[in-house]
């Protein structure tokens, strides 16, 4: 199953890095396959690093900030427990993992990791078809370079509904956030 989070990584002198990620878990968090993009921040990160942090998180706007690297000002965090790494302070669950081998033969890397530890700060919410809408446009606008213009503005016309319906004002606003930034992407390239 994947499950759409938050990585937090380092580099080597420390610095964090904040980034939405799907990775595909097996059981309950037994273990994670991490599958970042080349060359993206993560991957450079983990690949250097071999170990980070998962947040299971029921705010949408920072993976939606973060998808289009408009995360301005870092997310609240402390020191992992187990991994030189970062835990974000507002998360429902986290699972601190170490990169068990790293397959770089393909652009979208795989890195299966071991959980060597997790923690439980809240109950999750939960996501409303609001929250789910703005989800999947925060995928969509990282799958820019994949996808056709037509295919994006269609899943956005299909996504909007559910956010005039069930969406809060964070909702609304991270779903114009993502949507304006699609549309000047395709302005910029014409």
């Amino acid at each position: 199953m994947i499950v759409e989070g938050i990585v937090t990584s380092v580099d080597a002198s420390g610095r964090l890095n904040v980034a939405p990620m799907g990775p595909i878990v097996e059981g309950d968090f037994a273990s994670l396959l991490l599958r970042p993009f080349q060359p993206s921040t993560t991957f450079s990160n983990l690949s250097e690093t071999r170990c980070g942090v998962f947040h299971v998180v029921d705010q949408v706007d920072v993976i939606a900030r973060a998808a289009i690297g408009q995360l301005d000002v870092l997310p609240e965090v402390e020191p992992a427990i187990r991994v030189k790494g970062f835990v974000l302070t507002d998360c429902c669950r986290w699972f601190e993992f170490i990169v068990d081998r790293v397959d770089a033969s393909n652009p979208r890397t795989l890195m299966p990791s071991t959980i060597v530890h997790r923690g439980e700060r809240r109950p999750f919410f939960g996501f409303n078809r609001a929250r789910h809408a703005v989800l999947e446009t925060a995928i969509l606008a990282t799958r820019l370079h994949l996808l056709t213009r037509q295919e994006v503005l269609d899943a956005i016309r299909f996504l909007l509904p559910a956010v005039e319906k069930t969406g809060a004002a964070s909702e609304r606003n991270a779903f114009d956030m993502l949507h304006k930034f699609i549309l000047s992407h395709y302005e910029d390239a014409t």
